[in-house]
């Protein structure tokens, strides 16, 4: 595997030579975390080029709707002026499902005067890592993905079901960690693997999780940046591979009514950069003064951050009471019922366990917004609650219970606003009040089954 963490451009070029690749996918995550863009011939792939993009095109919502006025457009320009990109070389993958040999090359977005563009999702995942890198510290995390696998469905309209494997049956029942309930979808996880493989993405275990048809994929740790690209990535190359197997996979945090929601867990923890130490461990191995204030960080900013950690109104279904997912923001060690947990680990590996976040979440916000809440309970030196040793379930609800609500507490905490940068909060929580509002227009099939004919 090529080391491309400190590649330039000449060195992408020699890479793209190498591969004899003839086409450059040249991305740009979006908001929603979609991959927005241009496709080029290599030839005209060069240092040079100068491409461009409008800004709206990272700044629209999941239904590609953008606000007609309001303070949306106190950062997006009215003129719908271009943005300018320019690749990161570390980025580059091979896109092993491409027919002729391609490359996929993540961009950053840059404004006319070289700044980058402060509510392009990647550029606020940057802001936060370069907090923490003039502490002299290195913020670690490794994420746990979750989604599922279901029936090609045309049709919105239609509930979700499990697809049928090897066996030619669908699932009935959890499967949790069952084996041969993976090895039911065997052809599809070899394509997985051999595809990302090829995209060198640092993909770790493979398990059934308890839903019928759901999964879920470990990275392994490493720095923020690079794991929300391979994050990126690997959601392109799930959806991408189940197709080419007459199934969908979907990454929505509750598909199916009778189902548990799918999360994005993420476990972080904090480097000191001059000594290699974990500041989570004092020298002697107990948990430090930044564990505690991490944790109290989460927990304090956590329930104004949900609009970012759960990102739809959909979002909303997967955070139920007693159903694998957290309703509060207590903290205990190994304990699966809070939202923030401590695995058991040696003084090395200690680390801290969001579990609020949902597989729907835009990875390069997540980390940044699970980052900035650590950054600041450690500024702060905010003290966690009492930890929680029983069940969780058994407390009161502490996080929104939907999208609206969930914009009312983000646009309340200040703090949250100067850390993430308000260009970047104005611009999100207006493109999450258009998708509200475009969701509040459809009438749900409960509503007409209950209240039609009763009301």
């Amino acid at each position: 595997m090529v080391d491309k963490q400190n590649f330039g451009f000449a060195d992408l070029e020699q890479w793209l030579n190498e591969r004899r690749v003839t086409e450059i996918e040249c991305l740009v995550p979006d908001l929603t975390g979609v991959a927005r863009g241009k496709i080029l011939p290599r030839e005209k792939f060069t240092e040079d080029r100068g491409m461009r993009l409008p800004e709206a095109v990272v700044a629209m919502g999941v239904t590609g709707e953008f606000p007609e006025e309001g303070p949306y457009y106190d950062v997006i320009t009215p003129t719908d002026r271009d943005m300018h990109l320019r690749p990161d070389p570390s980025t580059v993958r091979i896109v092993p499902w491409a027919a002729d040999p391609t490359a996929q090359v993540i961009h950053d977005c840059f404004d006319r005067d070289g700044t980058l563009v402060p509510f392009a999702p990647r550029s606020v995942l940057r802001r936060i890592c370069d907090l923490y890198d003039a502490e002299g510290w290195s913020p670690v995390v490794a994420p746990e993905l979750e989604f599922y696998l279901i029936e090609r469905n045309s049709d919105p309209n239609t509930p979700l079901r499990p697809p049928r494997g090897r066996s030619g049956r669908s699932e009935t029942s959890r499967q949790a960690y069952s084996i041969d309930a993976v090895n039911e979808f065997d052809p599809l996880f070899e394509d997985i693997y051999e595809y990302c493989e090829k995209m060198e993405l640092n993909v770790d275990t493979l398990i059934h999780e308890v839903g019928a048809g759901q999964m879920e994929i470990n990275f392994f740790h490493a720095h923020p940046l690079g794991l929300a690209d391979e994050v990126f990535f690997f959601k392109r190359t799930i959806r991408e591979t189940a197709l080419r197997h007459e199934m969908y996979a979907t990454f929505m945090a509750k598909p199916m009514a009778n189902e548990p929601g799918s999360a994005m867990h993420v476990h972080q923890s904090i480097v000191d950069k001059a000594s290699g130490r974990n500041i989570f461990s004092n020298p002697d191995g107990t948990p430090s003064k930044y564990f505690y204030w991490y944790i109290g960080g989460l927990q304090k900013y956590t329930p104004a951050a949900m609009a970012l950690f759960a990102p739809y109104v959909n979002s909303y279904r997967r955070l139920a009471r007693s159903t694998a997912a957290p309703i509060n923001i207590q903290w205990g060690t190994d304990n699966r019922t809070v939202g923030i947990r401590s695995p058991v680990a040696g003084p090395a590996a200690r680390r801290i366990e969001n579990r609020v976040i949902g597989a729907d979440a835009n990875p390069y916000v997540a980390l940044a917004a699970t980052l900035a809440c650590g950054w600041l309970g450690m500024k702060n030196k905010i003290e966690p609650s009492p930890e929680c040793k029983g069940d969780a379930y058994l407390s009161e609800y502490q996080l929104p219970r939907s999208l609206n609500e969930a914009l009312n507490w983000l646009a309340e905490e200040k703090d949250l606003h100067e850390v993430l940068g308000k260009e970047f909060i104005t611009v999100y929580s207006e493109v999450k009040e258009i998708e509200y509002e475009e969701f509040m227009k459809v009438i749900s099939p409960w509503e007409r089954e209950h209240l039609l004919l009763h009301v």
